[in-house]
């Protein structure tokens, strides 16, 4: 079970298209600068990289490093060091001179210094459903991988719709202003950066298609999103040979951007549903023994909402706010029935330093409890969870970002059982403690 949990942590959220304005207007050299002040290490390549923005092809690479360690409960004490590769390229066909509205998006990322059992990582060790460490479960959990999750060409029909199609990457939907990311930029636990409800249906990586609807023209205003993708993708196969497999996930999503008190906010909810067959959370042994097979669940779905507000705005995405994220599912075969964050975030707070963050937040999970029916008993093996996490991110130049990060979490898992002797079988059980886990992060932008 506790396997199942962690595979199902890697996949992102459902999925929001990043569209852009039309008439959007990049700054003219986003790439200049002097080696301390510019956006990324390698600078504007002699002018070819800004000379490429200009036209409409834009290439960003980074890496993201974490030496991670519980120190205190969890299932073990240990420690890990490991990375992740990330490079998206960026093409507007009408800034090509080619078409209006079209954009291509691919995207390839690999981790590495990653063992092939996860089991022995930090993310398992803690005894906890949510990974403590979102980054490393990108592309795949254990071992090291180098895949392309992203494949999307979106076109716009008008300045209003599109249509986008391809090999998609989920991990851009359900976005948050201070609480949002694949662990590499805000908070470092998976349940601050996602709502976790989705997880259990969507793939982070599937053939798909959709549409998207800008109400106003401009998609940091107000965007409808509904896609449908291949609830079995992976982002290590193309999925062509599985398109008659009938396993679909259909998300609807709307996000509208709000100005309480005159202090930029934002409002999301969404949909997700999946036509697929999956592992029931309850199994009876007698089922199992009279038909050979374990029992499945037809469909799951699930609701969810999230909020960021800025509580103090002295410029526009700089500040201090609050965001929160709500979610409940059907509980059977998703075993995350409710869930809820609540914290406090910063961007750019102080005028001489504007590229660091912080971070505070507090995450429950209600676990609809699994049961494996015996002949006369019943077997339990989860309960609820909660967790606290705090960092602060460092900018010591735009492009180079250090991040200290504590986590407090109570883990879903009740205990951890041993095999101590054959015969007579005997199993030593021992109770997982909170764990306490320390992190720091390193991500330099290329």
């Amino acid at each position: 079970m506790k396997n199942f949990i962690i595979g199902l942590c890697i996949l992102g959220s459902f999925f929001t298209a990043n569209a852009r304005a039309a008439d959007e207007k990049p700054p003219e050299n986003p790439y200049s600068g002097d080696f301390l002040t510019r956006s990324t290490l390698t600078g504007d390549w002699w002018g070819v990289r800004n000379d490429l923005a200009r036209k409409g092809v834009k290439l960003d690479m980074n890496i993201t490093n974490v030496e991670q360690g519980i120190v205190s409960g969890g299932k073990d004490r240990t420690w890990e060091f490991s990375g992740r590769g990330d490079i998206t390229l960026n093409v507007d066909t009408q800034k090509l001179g080619l078409w209006p509205g079209g954009f291509l998006t691919v995207e390839a990322e690999g981790n590495y210094n990653r063992d092939s059992n996860t089991q022995k990582l930090v993310n398992g060790k803690t005894g906890a459903l949510m990974s403590v460490n979102t980054s490393a479960m990108f592309p795949l959990p254990g071992g090291n991988h180098f895949n392309l999750p992203e494949l999307m060409f979106m076109q716009f029909l008008s300045p209003y719709a599109g249509l986008f199609l391809g090999k998609l990457e989920t991990a851009g939907g359900d976005p948050n202003e201070f609480a949002h990311g694949k662990g590499d930029t805000q908070f470092m636990n998976l349940a601050l950066n996602f709502n976790p409800l989705p997880l259990v249906g969507t793939p982070y990586s599937g053939l798909g298609a959709g549409i998207i609807v800008l109400p106003t023209k401009d998609p940091s205003a107000a965007t409808y999103s509904f896609s449908v993708i291949q609830t079995n993708g992976k982002p290590n196969v193309t999925g062509f040979d599985d398109l008659d497999a009938n396993k679909l996930t259909f998300a609807n999503e709307a996000r509208v951007r709000t100005n309480f008190f005159g202090l930029t906010g934002h409002q999301l909810f969404g949909v997700v549903f999946s036509n697929a067959k999956f592992n029931s959370i309850d199994q009876s042994f007698r089922f199992i023994i009279e038909n050979q097979a374990i029992e499945t669940k037809k469909g799951s779905w699930n609701v969810h909402y999230n909020f960021d507000q800025y509580l103090y705005e002295p410029q526009k995405g700089r500040g201090v706010g609050i965001f929160g994220r709500f979610g409940a599912s059907d509980g059977n075969p998703n075993p995350l029935r409710f869930f809820g964050s609540i914290g406090v975030g910063g961007k750019g707070m102080f005028a001489e330093r504007p590229n660091d963050r912080f971070g505070l937040g507090f995450y429950y999970l209600d676990i609809k409890q699994p049961t494996f029916r015996l002949l006369t008993t019943t077997r339990k093996f989860l309960r609820d969870e909660y967790g606290f996490e705090a960092f602060y991110n460092f900018a010591l130049t735009p492009w180079l970002m250090l991040t200290p990060d504590i986590q407090v979490i109570r883990p879903a898992q009740r205990q951890t059982l041993k095999l101590v002797s054959l015969l007579p079988p005997v199993v030593k059980r021992n109770d997982i403690d909170p764990a306490v886990v320390l992190g720091l992060r390193m991500q330099i932008v290329f």
